[in-house]
């Protein structure tokens, strides 16, 4: 399979997110993916993330979310993660997809029209 570089169209992004349970993190893929914000969203087993919170280190269980969108999507979903989400101050990040197989590509432009 040939992997191609999305620069002749519009970037595909990955944006992720952390939450505190399994079913908030499943929420919030199942509404952003029928939204269109993103045409997909994978809920990750949960971690332990070591922080600093209110002038303390604490340890916490979270589940991160990472929803494949579009460069021009990106925005529309990070505004309603931090909207919809139950955090004070949302983890939201973004990363450019630099290389992707163009299927795949083509599949993630249409589902987030």
């Amino acid at each position: 399979m040939a992997i191609d570089l999305p620069n002749a169209r519009e970037p595909l992004a990955l944006v992720a997110t952390t939450v505190d349970t399994v079913e908030a993190a499943q929420e919030l893929a199942a509404e952003a993916v029928g939204k269109r914000l993103a045409a997909c969203a994978q809920v990750d087993a949960p971690s332990t993330s070591t922080y600093w919170w209110d002038g303390a280190v604490v340890t916490t269980t979270e589940v991160r979310v990472t929803f494949k969108t579009t460069a021009g999507r990106a925005p529309d979903l990070e505004e309603w993660i931090v909207v919809r989400h139950p955090y004070d101050v949302p983890e939201v990040l973004r990363t450019l997809v630099k290389a992707a197989g163009p299927g795949y590509q083509s599949w993630v432009r249409a589902e987030v029209r």
